[in-house]
């Protein structure tokens, strides 16, 4: 089902609506946002000279240090009593990032989030389980109300407490999911422990996944945990953005339509912030169009895509954005070689004696970095040559992949963290 019918308009009237509300966008921050006026003074832009979407690349980059730098609300473009939510990152690195809402602002989100959910196959007749956290983080909330417009049932199960997650699965008849990809994974294998298979005895027939990296390596994981007929579809958003519902997949599977009448994506090289040709990869920069409180210009998600402009098979014709590779930020550089951990991920779960629970952990010994991966093995086994002989060719493996060896870890099943939220997959000691 396609919620709206602008995800289906023409590129020239696609094109029409983001050049108005980009100029409408610009004229707004430079006169209410002093920062963003600053920024702009010193680029030596004026408002007046964005004529056209190609001129969008005269604008300064935003980061997500200037939401820092500007904590809590000096990047707003509208006075605080006209803000009705407030949602906050974590701050895990310093201040976090503040992002507001007017009563507009939610309901332009809602609606993003409607569109994903159907692109995702969510329907009226769902009933929804939101095993995302509920508070500061935009992911619960985002798709609570998404759904909620689309007519599903909610269960707002929020995280954590498993085994009462899979009770309320099985007594509600749950037949959708929202989860980031671990913790779905996770669901399942405590199903199993406590005797409830999630393919026969339980109804999730679509899961709605977000907030990390959905390999596609991942996803076959989540089709032999929950059943092959599943519908597993990945969405993205960040709350500096709005929160989950700039983009999402349907059931092609080929790529995340993204919402071009309320963001305008660019892809950089992240090292020269040059803009690259159509259909290069490189660093997703974002320009919010419709946002009252925090109309954010050309930020810098740190996210590594590229978009596809070719038309889908569903019939909307928004632009996508290939899954992600991975982000700028957590690209481990090694003894010279840059490493993604998605390529440590698909080479791990191509061996179907590893199960997808991990951990990278990068150390420093005198002036040379070390690699070693920990991953958790299906089932036990005693037998040192086996065990050997599978390290070996993971190790192998990882080497042709990664073009520089690593320590392999074999460890006994459910030995590893779970993870509720988003996983942590990386522990880099190099600075202890």
């Amino acid at each position: 089902m396609i919620w709206s019918k602008n995800e289906t308009l023409s590129r020239a009237e696609i094109e029409k609506i983001q050049l108005e509300r980009l100029i409408e966008t610009i004229n707004r921050v430079y006169e209410k946002v002093a920062p963003y006026r600053e920024k702009m003074d010193k680029a030596g832009v004026k408002p007046t000279d964005i004529k056209s979407l190609q001129d969008l690349s005269k604008l300064p980059f935003v980061t997500k240090q200037d939401l820092r730098d500007n904590y809590p609300y000096g990047l707003f473009a509208v006075p605080t009593n006209e803000i009705v939510r407030i949602h906050a990152s974590s701050g895990t690195t310093g201040k976090p990032t503040v992002v507001g809402y007017t009563q507009k602002d939610l309901e332009v989100w809602t609606e993003c989030v409607s569109r994903i959910a159907c692109m995702g196959g969510a329907k009226k007749e769902d009933i929804a389980q939101i095993c995302f956290g509920y508070g500061m983080f935009t992911g619960a909330l985002g798709l609570h109300y998404g759904l909620e417009k689309i007519g599903a049932s909610i269960v707002p199960s929020s995280t954590g407490n498993s085994e009462k997650q899979i009770m309320y699965m099985k007594d509600f008849g749950t037949t959708l999911l929202v989860a980031t990809p671990s913790y779905a994974l996770r669901l399942a294998e405590v199903a199993r422990e406590i005797g409830v298979d999630p393919k026969k005895d339980l109804k999730v027939k679509i899961g709605l996944v977000g907030s990390e990296l959905l390999t596609d390596a991942m996803r076959q994981e989540m089709y032999k945990a929950w059943g092959e007929d599943m519908l597993v579809t990945s969405n993205y958003g960040m709350s500096e953005l709005m929160g989950p519902g700039v983009s999402g997949e349907c059931e092609y599977l080929d790529g995340m339509h993204i919402n071009e009448d309320f963001f305008i994506p660019e892809i950089i090289n992240p090292e020269t912030g040059e803009v690259l040709p159509e259909g290069e990869k490189g660093e997703l920069v974002i320009t919010c169009i419709s946002k009252e409180a925090l109309p954010l210009i050309r930020y810098r998600t740190k996210d590594i895509t590229r978009l596809i402009y070719e038309p889908c098979k569903c019939g909307r014709t928004f632009v996508r954005m290939e899954n992600l590779s991975g982000r700028s930020d957590d690209m481990l550089k090694i003894r010279g070689v840059n490493v993604f951990p998605s390529q440590i991920e698909e080479v791990i779960l191509s061996f179907s004696e590893l199960g997808p629970h991990y951990e990278i952990i990068v150390e420093r010994e005198g002036y040379n970095d070390k690699l070693s991966i920990r991953v958790e093995l299906v089932s036990s086994t005693d037998s040192f040559a086996v065990l050997e002989n599978l390290s070996k060719k993971v190790r192998n493996k990882l080497k042709t992949i990664l073009g520089l060896d690593c320590k392999v870890m074999l460890e006994s099943p459910n030995t590893l963290q779970r993870f509720e939220g988003k996983a942590k997959r990386i522990r880099d000691l190099r600075s202890k």
